[in-house]
């Protein structure tokens, strides 16, 4: 036996950041670009969009710096403001995941 837990962070009752856009952001700093990261998690470009300006309008902060496409090409960074989010929300997942596996092992013990 195994608990499962999941995290994700609201601003003013609205969803903001969990596992899904954490997948985005990481996607986007391994390929470089919105499109690509977006197809990599399955998700239309304009869908990838549409999250990152929800994150960073209700984050407040610039967290994809886009450089549009011509000549050769476009791109898209992490800002470091965007990679301090995600070391923090590592950070946020991994305690609470200690909490809660320490709790079950508590509870149910080794599982048998």
């Amino acid at each position: 036996m195994r608990v499962r837990s999941k995290i994700w962070i609201e601003v003013d009752g609205e969803a903001v950041f969990g596992r899904g856009r954490e997948a985005l952001l990481r996607a986007i700093d391994r390929f470089g670009s919105i499109n690509k990261a977006a197809r990599n998690i399955n998700v239309s470009y304009r869908k990838a969009l549409s999250y990152i300006q929800t994150m960073e309008q209700r984050l407040g902060t610039c967290l994809v710096e886009r450089k549009t496409g011509g000549l050769h090409g476009g791109g898209a960074t992490l800002t470091h403001e965007a990679r301090e989010f995600l070391r923090k929300f590592e950070s946020l997942e991994q305690g609470v995941n200690g909490m809660i596996d320490k709790k079950f092992m508590e509870i149910f013990g080794n599982g048998k």
